[in-house]
């Protein structure tokens, strides 16, 4: 598989990964998925301490550990969870970052974490505080790099200002095209990656589309609007030879400075699914240029 450089670091990641959040904690199938992700080029594993309380993290340190020399691993801190696990808070301070780092490499049985990244943040946060727990957990030895995981460009331009990061992770499809406007050009010209998540929108840019359809809609589609605008987008993807979640993939990755796409996987085929897309040749600008005129330009508007 194709692999990229996130941002100027050492770190070249498959440009498919692993969104790990979907995996079952307790089915045997998952541990299987992942070392099928690896035998088929997968090498970019993103988890978050705050996904099944710690258990993700610990699926991933038990099924990968006899690999790690052949993975990168991405996880997130900064939901810090209730005693009684009835919910968390957000707790970005210096203090609770070089605790969390601790207790996230033992469930990753692992000395170090490649991407550590920040799960969310606000604009006021104590920001200098947070990049310089980052920046001494570099020094030390227990992360390799850093980044944040945000979709609030306000937080994201602090960042991009102020600290070292190599990526931002942002929800990112052709359903959700708000990082185009406002944040990539500012990361391609820091030459900062951008890490796609939700790229098939929770489903609805798959061949299952028609499945996944409901009255809410999805951001600022309507039920309505999504039933014209999904079967246009399948019937172009089909004049070109792709599957839809394979135009989905391609068009993230067709799009500058994006490294690499973390879509999730339940189940031994949605990988395949997922990972077809690495044997089809990436889009043309031609077909950029179409699908651009199906699906709408959102742009941030409540989170800043």
């Amino acid at each position: 598989m194709q692999k990229r450089s996130i941002g100027n670091s050492k770190l070249l990641a498959s440009t498919i990964g692993l969104g790990c959040m979907s995996l079952s904690t307790t089915s045997q199938e998952s541990e299987y998925i992942l070392h099928k992700a690896i035998d088929m080029g997968v090498n970019y594993f993103d988890t978050a301490d705050l996904y099944d309380y710690g258990q993700n993290e610990t699926l991933i340190g038990k099924s990968l550990k006899k690999k790690r020399q052949d993975i990168l691993i991405a996880t997130k801190v900064g939901n810090e969870w209730k005693d009684q696990k009835e919910g968390w808070t957000w707790n970005p301070t210096k203090k609770y970052i070089k605790q969390a780092v601790k207790s996230s490499l033992k469930r990753l049985q692992t000395d170090y974490i490649d991407l550590y990244q920040l799960h969310g943040g606000t604009i006021d946060d104590p920001i200098e505080e947070t990049i310089e727990a980052f920046e001494e957990l570099i020094q030390e030895g227990w992360i390799r790099y850093y980044g944040i995981s945000s979709i609030r460009p306000n937080v994201i331009k602090e960042y991009v200002n102020k600290s070292n990061i190599s990526s931002v992770m942002m929800q990112y499809s052709l359903l959700d095209r708000r990082p185009e406007e406002e944040i990539m050009p500012l990361l391609a010209e820091k030459n900062i990656s951008l890490i796609a998540r939700g790229p098939v929108a929770k489903g609805l840019l798959s061949e299952a589309f028609l499945t996944k359809l409901n009255e809410d809609g999805y951001l600022d589609y309507s039920q309505e609007e999504l039933s014209q605008v999904l079967p246009r987008l399948q019937h172009l993807a089909h004049q070109h030879n792709y599957e839809l979640q394979q135009l989905a993939l391609h068009y993230c990755l067709g799009n500058k400075p994006t490294a690499t796409v973390v879509p999730g996987a339940r189940t031994l085929q949605q990988l395949l699914n997922n990972l077809s897309t690495q044997e089809i040749d990436g889009l043309s600008n031609e077909l950029l240029s179409k699908l651009e005129t199906l699906v709408k330009r959102s742009l941030y508007t409540l989170h800043r």
